[in-house]
């Protein structure tokens, strides 16, 4: 039997460590697992430039004469594009000139992103994000609050997706006293100013701030906040660690859209601090699992306050078998031949010269 064939189209991939690469990486291997064929296509295949922005990231140059070649010989099934970058607006015009069926979500708020990256006006930015979403067949959102937003600012065909959390490496029984006074409070993500980490950073708060990433803003913050500790990327199993050992897992972003930090942070039975935004108002809603606050320093304090064992079990309604299944049943056909348009017949070049019948004449 043939096995079906995906084709995800992601700007985000290894080497970036962010929750739009983990969440794939899961869930393309549940579905291989289950007998999909899955081909990534990622900014590694093409000849990248940096962002200008943010150097660390790479981003395709010029992807169109290669992306389009890849398109036309892979022959999918099925393409999700799983990003607004370089690559996936050229597979959303390669899908719209052959009048293909696409799929594609929305993980990262890039026009807040750019707007305080670049200074560039939402307007515009939102504009290009509805030419990339809205003839999209399904657009998967990851937060209720983020659906109705975008809902409002006139995205079509959106439709929540969950997503889940590994609970096994991620878990309490990794918490271990570390070496930094307490509490400590921990933030795990890109260091960048859209992570708004200058309000975590800035606050009087005993203990320890523990800060694990990197990104293009560390240079500046690291110098400027003396007493917060910035140990890097971590990853694996010493990652799992710090998310238990912390006594608070600190996220200040008000620009994510889901942030599976949180998810692993709570699965590790340390609850969360937050603004009330999209992301963590979805991840606690109004579960005894943190502290939600345009006051952050008030957040944490609550925060300190709830059960570690709530925290954990809260989290395990969150599973990736009902992530996958929302996935695939979102996918379709790239080619439908009930949908797919009439190709319009030639025009002649020339015109038949009219029949006269007998007795008449041209001007008659």
């Amino acid at each position: 039997m043939k096995h079906k064939h995906l084709v995800l189209v992601t700007d985000a991939w290894e080497p970036q460590v962010n929750g739009v690469v983990r969440t794939y990486q899961r869930l393309i291997g549940r579905m291989r697992d289950a007998g999909w064929r899955v081909t990534i296509i990622h900014p590694g295949e093409f000849q990248c430039i940096p962002l200008p922005s943010d150097p660390l990231i790479a981003i395709a140059a010029n992807p169109w004469p290669k992306l389009t070649r890849r398109l036309n010989s892979l022959k999918p099934d099925f393409i999700h594009l799983a990003t607004e970058g370089p690559l996936g607006m050229t597979a959303r015009r390669w899908c719209g000139h052959h009048n293909y069926r696409f799929t594609t979500s929305f993980h990262t708020k890039f026009p807040e992103f750019i707007l305080e990256r670049m200074g560039i006006p939402l307007f515009f930015t939102y504009g290009m994000a509805k030419w990339f979403h809205n003839r999209a067949a399904a657009t998967l959102v990851p937060t209720p609050s983020l659906l109705k937003d975008l809902e409002a600012r006139g995205f079509t065909q959106c439709r929540q997706w969950t997503h889940g959390v590994d609970t096994e490496r991620f878990h309490p029984s990794k918490r271990e006293k570390l070496e930094y006074p307490g509490p400590i409070l921990l933030y795990v993500g890109r260091v960048s100013v859209e992570k708004n980490l200058e309000a975590f950073l800035s606050l009087k708060t005993p203990g320890t701030k523990l800060i694990v990433g990197d990104g293009p803003a560390r240079a500046e913050l690291e110098p400027k906040y003396p007493n917060a500790v910035f140990l890097g990327i971590r990853q694996g199993e010493e990652l799992a660690r710090l998310y238990a050992s912390a006594d608070v897992f600190v996220f200040p972003s008000r620009t994510d859209t889901f942030g599976l930090v949180l998810l692993e942070a709570l699965a590790s039975g340390t609850p969360i601090a937050g603004f009330p935004v999209t992301g963590p108002i979805d991840v606690a809603n109004d579960a005894a699992v943190g502290g939600i606050s345009e006051d952050l320093g008030e957040a944490i304090r609550h925060a300190l306050l709830c059960s570690r064992t709530e925290c954990r079990e809260y989290v395990e309604r969150f599973s990736w078998a009902e992530a996958e299944r929302i996935f695939v049943e979102a996918l379709v056909p790239m080619q439908n031949p009930v949908l797919e348009t009439p190709r319009p017949r030639l025009l002649r070049r020339f015109r038949r010269k009219p029949k006269f019948r007998s007795g008449e004449s041209a001007g008659s």
